[in-house]
């Protein structure tokens, strides 16, 4: 009785990590004088979670050291990014800043090795689901949170930061349902339900990137369960093919209107390939090691003011709307091409994994990766700020080597 109430606490808290790497606790912030939830919660909450984390590794460290060394060059890129202050010229903020980095790194350990793929699959949709119902609960009590006003009115964000990402969060929880392994009908119809409620809340975000994203995916898995891996270089020609095309595809679809309306003269994308030129001319000052992570794009520094006027007068641009421009931006054409070697190998074994198997868990690592790779093409969903992409990145990564720790998980 002991061990099974310790394992559903532990399942309770790997869900309030998740919860608190989608930023949900920081409700109201920046959006009315005074957040709904106080700075002192959020921060106690981030340690809780952050030395939980490090106490559960330290507890279970030998499988924790197993896990770890399934990607070693994972913890190359960690290192790079956490010493980026020493060539930032804002060392002491990307110092502090870098905090996120542990945290979320801590944690993604933690997770990937006390739980198995289809456990994963479980309290990633556990938290979506809480997610989506207590966005709601706020739309209907406190609108002016969970619904935008002035910019996208009537746009739902619900306990998220903005509608797009409200719509990304709805994917990830989407897509985990859809390949979790049900067996009872009951079960069906309450995986089915759980669908139906995440679309609505994507529509209800009017985020169209993410409509087009999620209904390209579904379409993308629907073939990978009908073909079988067998080993032809033309296979793996035909997925890098798909990869890139549901990149662009996204990149299109997503911003039809302004490619419409852009006919006969530049379209901009809503402003992006300028801003995209501007950092591009900033990456050839500073190609190898960038500006330190999250100095770019710093209040102080000169960088988010010079992009934006390149957009607009007086705008000023929180990031460059494409996370691998961002992470280039961060750590430099080095940390880029670390970053897409880690991508591309765990890539190809979740390739594999989708292929070679019949049980629907295993089509997640391709299935986020995927989305990662879509939803970056127009927005910085990567390593800006503490999130829960990274977090599930980096657990996809050490989750997908097909070498199981020696020791039993949890369930």
């Amino acid at each position: 009785m002991q061990s099974k109430t310790v394992e559903r606490a532990e399942k309770w808290f790997a869900v309030l990590g998740l919860t608190f790497f989608t930023r949900a606790f920081d409700l109201g912030t920046g959006i009315i004088d005074t957040p709904l939830l106080p700075g002192f919660f959020t921060t106690a909450l981030r340690y809780v979670v952050w030395l939980g984390s490090l106490f559960l590794i330290f507890a279970h460290r030998k499988d924790a050291m197993r896990t770890a060394s399934r990607e070693k060059l994972l913890w190359v890129l960690t290192l790079i990014i956490l010493l980026s202050f020493i060539w930032s010229d804002f060392p002491l903020d990307v110092f502090k800043n870098n905090r996120e980095v542990w945290q979320m790194t801590s944690f993604s350990l933690y997770f990937a090795t006390r739980f198995s793929l289809k456990e994963q699959l479980k309290l990633v949709v556990w938290t979506f689901i809480i997610g989506a119902f207590a966005s709601i609960f706020l739309a209907l009590t406190v609108p002016v949170i969970a619904i935008h006003q002035e910019d996208h009115p009537g746009a739902w964000r619900g306990v998220y930061d903005y509608k797009n990402t409200f719509g990304s969060m709805m994917i990830i929880g989407s897509l985990a349902l859809f390949l979790l392994p049900v067996k009872t009908e009951r079960h069906k119809l309450y995986r089915w339900a759980g669908i139906i409620l995440l679309l609505i809340m994507m529509l209800l975000s009017t985020s169209k990137t993410s409509l087009v994203i999620y209904f390209l995916l579904v379409l993308i898995l629907g073939f990978y369960r009908n073909f079988r891996w067998q080993g032809r270089v033309t296979v793996v020609i035909l997925d890098l093919a798909i990869l890139i095309l549901a990149c662009v595809a996204t990149l299109v679809v997503g911003n039809w209107v302004a490619l419409l309306t852009g006919l006969g003269k530049d379209p901009t994308l809503t402003g992006r390939t300028i801003l995209w030129a501007t950092v591009l001319m900033r990456l050839g000052q500073r190609p190898l090691l960038g500006y330190g992570r999250g100095a770019f794009w710093s209040p102080q520094a000169p960088y988010g003011q010079e992009a934006g006027r390149a957009v607009s007068p007086g705008f000023v641009a929180p990031h460059s709307h494409n996370g691998f421009f961002d992470i280039a931006l961060d750590v430099g054409y080095i940390g880029l091409i670390i970053f897409l070697i880690i991508y591309f190998r765990a890539f190809f074994l979740a390739l594999k994994r989708a292929y070679a198997t019949k049980n629907s868990e295993n089509l997640w690592p391709l299935a986020f990766l995927m989305f990662l790779a879509m939803n970056n093409v127009t927005e910085s969903y990567l390593l800006r700020i503490s999130n829960i992409y990274w977090v599930l990145f980096l657990t996809v990564v050490l989750s997908v080597n097909p070498k199981p720790p020696v020791t039993k998980q949890i369930g």
